[in-house]
Order: C-alpha cells, then structure tokens, then sequence
C-alpha cells in the first residue's frame, strides 16, 4: 500500500484526496497547504491525514511513498516546481497537476532530476484516462485505424480568468496536446493563431496548425469563452483504415471503417464505468497508484507532460513572430 500526500488544497487537490482515499491500495497519510483555512475543511474529512503547512516539515515527520502536487501559480502553474523537487529529493513518486510548470527550462530540470533519482514522475493528463480513449487506442494497436493521416482536436471551456496574456494556452492546452500525441505521436512543427474575446486582456481564443514528426497533420481548436453545461471537447482521428471521433472526453466513441458502411457507436453508459467528468481524476490516480506499485513505466509521464509544453511553447513563439515553429522534442 502506497502512502501518500496531497500538496495544495484547492478544488483540484481536494479531488486527489478524494480518490487516493477511495483506492484500496492507498493510504492518505497527509494533506498538506500554506492556509489553514483549506487545510481544516478538507482535513475534517480524512481523520488519518495528518495536517501540514509546509512540504519541508510534512517530509521531515512522514513516511511516504508519493505525493500528489496540486498547488496553483501563475497560468496554474508556477508552484510546483518546488514542492515537487523537494519531493524527489525526498525519494517520493510525484503526480503533478499540469502543467508541470509555466516555466519550460523548469519543467525540463523536473523531468531531467526524476530520471537522475530513478523516481517516477506523472503529470494529471486526465482527459486520455477515459474508457473512449482506452477502446480507440486499442483499434489503433490493432490495427483498425491505420496509418494516422491528421488528428483535428478541439477544447472549449468558460474560464473568466484573465491574469497573464498565455494563460489559456499554457494552463488549458497540456490536455488537448497530451491527447493529440497520445494517438499522433509527437508533434514536429506549428503554427498559432490567438484572437481576444472583448474586454480580454488575455489570448483567449486560438486556433493552431501541426504536423507530427510521422508527417501527418492537425488542428487545435481552443477558447476560455465558452460554456461549462455543453460539450468541452472533441477528438476526430483519420486514419488510413477508418475514421473516429470521441465525443466529449469520455461521453461517446465513434469509429467508421473506411471499407464498410457501418458505423461502431459506443455510448459512455455501454463502454461502462463513468458517471461524470470528475471520474477523469480517479482512472487517472488510480493508473497512477498501480503503476506506481509496479515500478512503472506511467501513462502520462513527466516527460509526456514536458512535450506538450515544448508544442506550447513553440506555438506562443509561432503567434508571436508570425513564423512555423520547429518543436523540441528533447
């Protein structure tokens, strides 16, 4: 049994604790944030957490195996490089929300420092931990599929939000990246395009051209200006034998032979086992748990996490100088 932490108590590490205590085969042995008055809500309902406002005196005072990092930041991002470098200095496996910071050479020592300390780094890509995803790609290394020909890919949320001018890019779009790759491989090329909504003072709306290192193509669609109640994203894959689309992350699985008129529609309460989205966060902590108990390798690995941020950040330097940009894929 693995023990583990919660590092940051916001609504997104409330979940983390919520489904680490719900796995049989993890103990939730801390909660940890600077505010109290996170703490004592979220600590009133796991008696056996015991309660920290630093991560140095929850790592001197416990035995653990793994933490989740949940703190927030500039684009949601830029607290957790030093939670989740302490710790791996601690010897803990890490699962840390995305993006793994807003800060590319940052995200690259998190990777680079878990790989020399032989520790398993995640990142919470939840959107590909569906039972959707889980079929297609299972047609794919079937065969079914094909050869990938181009992945269109759309994400759309309403998020007021408007701090920094790439927070939608930066702290929303690790999820459709990380699914793009996750069926296309990795990304060698882009090219962006950002739009305002009125009144933003951030990038709210982009539109962005890529081409896979495989020579296939694609296209993200995204925007902070949308609504919650409809669907938020949408998958489309060509492949060479067949076309398939996911419907909102994990509501729907369509898949068209390109040599048959009949059509595979799997809806979410036949494919089984999600009743809404939040079950994104609990397939993926409890992949992360399991995996964890077994050594590894993680789905959703930091380095899978870092690539989506180099494609970022290559498409804020593309809308930025107007240029295709060549992607790192260290």
């Amino acid at each position: 049994m693995l023990n583990v932490a919660v590092i940051g108590l916001g609504h997104i590490g409330q979940r983390h604790a919520r489904y680490y205590d719900a796995n049989a085969n993890a103990q939730l042995a801390a909660l940890c944030d600077l505010e109290d008055e996170r703490t004592a809500p979220v600590a009133a309902l796991y008696s056996n957490a015991r309660v920290y406002h630093s991560v140095e005196a929850m790592l001197r005072n416990e035995k653990l195996d793994a933490a989740s990092v949940c703190t927030s930041g500039v684009e949601s991002g830029s607290h957790h490089f030093a939670p989740t470098m302490h710790c791996l200095e601690d010897g803990l496996h890490v699962l840390c929300e995305k993006p793994l910071s807003n800060d590319l050479d940052e995200a690259r020592k998190m990777v680079d420092f878990a790989r020399e300390k032989d520790l398993l780094l995640g990142v919470n890509l939840n959107h590909r931990f569906t039972p959707p995803a889980a079929r297609l790609k299972k047609l794919q290394d079937d065969g079914e599929l094909g050869e990938v020909l181009f992945i269109n890919m759309g994400l759309w949320i309403n998020n007021p939000n408007d701090a920094s001018p790439f927070l939608h890019i930066r702290a929303l779009h690790p999820h459709s990246i990380d699914v793009m790759r996750f069926f296309g491989g990795d990304i060698a090329r882009v090219q962006c395009f950002m739009h305002k909504a009125p009144g933003r003072i951030s990038w709210s709306n982009l539109s962005m051209n890529v081409q896979f290192t495989s020579g296939a193509v694609g296209h993200l669609s995204g925007s902070y200006d949308a609504t919650m109640i409809h669907p938020i994203e949408r998958c489309e894959i060509m492949g060479s034998k067949g076309r398939a689309i996911i419907e909102n992350v994990y509501q729907k699985l369509e898949f068209m032979p390109r040599e048959s008129n009949e059509k595979m529609v799997i809806e979410q309460g036949i494919i089984g086992g999600m009743s809404g989205f939040d079950d994104t966060f609990r397939n993926r902590i409890d992949a992360f748990v399991e995996q964890v108990e077994k050594g590894g390798p993680l789905d959703a690995s930091g380095a899978d996490g870092l690539a989506a941020q180099e494609v970022i950040e290559a498409a804020v330097r593309s809308f930025e100088n107007g240029t295709v940009e060549e992607v790192s894929n260290q």
